[in-house]
């Protein structure tokens, strides 16, 4: 079983038991029937709901969610085939007064609630009917569940979409803040001048930040398409709008710490050109002072006649100042024409 369960069902029936009548229902993770006294757990998918408006959410790496929802007549075939089908792409449909889409967010583990997987999220929104459909754990299933805990009466469907778009801006907001707080630390460590840091540092954050520049892209235009579409119930129209303003100015905070990382791998890359040039300066000094006493040994390392101080006791000390003194002179030449620079 999942491990976003929460203790909705019975001990004895678990996500996608057999029921009551003998039948096989889906591999519910969680579901909710919304009244105006409140939120209740539904343990049976095949069971009227208790209040106005119920929200199911289905694991569909359970065969039976998959043959559940191939039979479910409550909402058009199109919008079936959506729920069904393997294609990841973020998209949207409105079919018979049904609204389904399929929207990114980052998936989550056992023991970490935020991984750099992005998996699809599969909603079907009919009256008075929420169904969320993922192959592996979503973050956002888990804001949303506890927030329905908390939900009065009036919920419905302009609710609800609301809610699960809302629970996937909350999380790329968490993940776009923690990345803004990274910049910052290693902007400070710069400026600091304390255990400078490297531009590949900053790799990781870099591609995190295109992915999920990526994912509001794609959830920007599934949302401007709904607006566009002409058969969107009208009571959706608000909140779509409410929601695409919402994505936009997310993007903007995301385009932000994007500008802020590009300027702190700018000043990150004029530092080590500027040390690369420094070492590159100071070994080209290095060169420029050892040419003359190379040139100098090397005419006294010539095997040839009449090679001066090649009779005398102390030619090497001759030869080893000439050398020296050669050096010097470089120095001072170079230093007079103004290389030699602090």
């Amino acid at each position: 079983m999942s491990h976003d369960l929460p203790r909705l069902l019975p001990a004895t029936q678990g996500a996608g038991a057999p029921l009551a009548d003998g039948g096989m229902g889906p591999g519910l993770i969680w579901g909710m029937d919304l009244t105006d006294e409140g939120a209740f757990p539904v343990a049976d998918c095949e069971r009227p709901p208790e209040g106005r408006f119920r929200w199911l959410h289905l694991n569909l790496a359970h065969q039976r969610t998959r043959s559940w929802i191939e039979r479910f007549e409550a909402v058009p075939p199109a919008v079936r085939e959506l729920l069904l089908s393997p294609d990841t792409h973020q998209r949207a449909l409105v079919d018979g007064g049904t609204v389904a889409c399929v929207l990114h967010d980052f998936e989550r583990d056992f023991d970490v609630a935020d991984t750099a997987r992005v998996g699809g999220l599969r909603m079907a929104l009919a009256p008075g009917l929420m169904l969320t459909a993922r192959l592996h754990p979503i973050r956002s299933a888990d804001i949303v569940r506890t927030r329905l805990s908390r939900c009065g009466a009036g919920f419905g469907a302009a609710q609800a979409l609301e809610l699960l778009a809302g629970a996937i801006s909350e999380n790329i907001a968490d993940i776009a803040r923690s990345l803004s707080a990274d910049v910052q630390h290693v902007e400070d460590m710069f400026l600091d001048a304390r255990d400078p840091p490297k531009a590949r540092d900053l790799i990781g954050v870099r591609r995190r930040l295109a992915q999920i520049q990526r994912l509001l892209t794609g959830m920007r235009g599934v949302f401007q398409r709904l607006e566009k579409d002409e058969e969107l119930p009208e009571a959706l129209l608000p909140g779509v709008e409410k929601i695409a303003q919402r994505i936009q100015s997310l993007d903007g905070d995301v385009q932000g710490v994007q500008s802020q990382l590009r300027l702190l791998r700018e000043e990150l890359d004029i530092q080590e050109a500027q040390r690369t040039n420094q070492n590159l300066y100071i070994l080209s000094i290095v060169t420029a002072l050892m040419l003359p006493a190379t040139l100098v040994t090397g005419i006294f390392g010539m095997n040839t006649g009449g090679l001066p101080f090649a009779q005398g006791p102390y030619g090497t000390i001759h030869a080893t100042l000439f050398a020296g003194g050669a050096a010097i002179a470089t120095y001072l030449l170079l230093r007079w024409m103004g290389f030699m620079r602090r």
